[in-house]
């Protein structure tokens, strides 16, 4: 390897996990947005997936080959014991439900000090999310995704997403897509969980509170929901603009939200704009 290019990985390193990681959030909101639903829990299930893969490393001394999928299949189980009734909401009433259940979780992260570390969180997890491993996940899921859409799922869920009482009337599962929807996009978020906890040695509760999970919502808003693609490139956006923004020191902040509030007012179908053509 060049010693430019080692150079380069070794400070930015960091910077480099995340894109990749919030790339993978980026991936699980697209999923619940292709049906048409708006759910803010997918920093709930990423909390589920970083603290069981955390746990499973530390306490029981699991390897990382078993506890990355351990750490997807977790929020999945939670996801398929709540989706049934939250399920029956939609829009802003689904959004507020998930986002209750992050904070429940955040709740019980806090008190449960004795298995979570409490406020102070975990530290000490083993760094074993190499930079090939995250990528490769990506990857492998906007590959999965763009399939997907190509497919009659895809259809399926487009005409959800359009109109979901006329998908209705045309045959489609409703129940079972936003199930399956729900269920899939939690386990990219435990994936996700997972590679941050073994990739930055700590977690704590605040970081999948609120303001993640707006977070991971802005990533679709911002690079669109028409192609699996977009808010993977809207992920990586946000995520690397304070880095790009930092020669402005104190303004940085107040310029990366002018231009998340200039992207959103004037590109209302996000920087990408374009559909996923569908196979004939």
């Amino acid at each position: 390897m060049p010693i430019w290019l080692d150079d380069f990985l070794f400070t930015y390193e960091t910077l480099i996990h995340a894109l990749g990681v919030h790339g993978l959030l980026a991936l699980s909101m697209y999923c619940v947005m292709a049906v048409g639903q708006l759910s803010l829990g997918q920093a709930a299930f990423m909390g589920i997936g970083a603290y069981t893969g955390a746990l499973l490393t530390l306490k029981l001394g699991l390897p990382f080959w078993l506890v990355l999928p351990l750490s997807a299949l977790a929020p999945a189980l939670v996801a398929l014991v709540i989706g049934g009734p939250t399920l029956r909401l939609s829009g802003v009433y689904l959004a507020i439900s998930t986002i209750a259940l992050g904070e429940v979780l955040r709740v019980l992260y806090i008190n449960a000090e004795g298995l979570t570390g409490g406020a102070l969180g975990l530290s000490g997890i083993p760094r074993k999310a190499d930079l090939w491993l995250i990528y490769l996940l990506l990857l492998l899921g906007v590959v999965g995704f763009w399939m997907v859409g190509r497919s009659k799922i895809g259809r399926a869920m487009e005409a959800m997403r359009e109109d979901e009482a006329v998908a209705g009337v045309m045959g489609v599962n409703l129940p079972r897509y936003k199930l399956g929807a729900l269920i899939v996009s939690s386990m990219l978020a435990g994936l996700a969980g997972c590679l941050t906890a073994h990739s930055n040695s700590f977690i704590g509760p605040n970081e999948f509170g609120f303001e993640m999970a707006v977070t991971i919502l802005s990533f679709a808003l911002l690079g669109g929901i028409g192609t699996p693609i977009a808010p993977v490139i809207g992920a990586m956006i946000l995520t690397a603009l304070p880095e790009v923004l930092r020669p402005l020191q104190d303004f940085r902040l107040v310029i990366n939200g002018l231009i998340i509030v200039v992207a959103v007012l004037f590109l209302p179908r996000g920087v990408i704009p374009f559909r996923l053509r569908r196979a004939p």
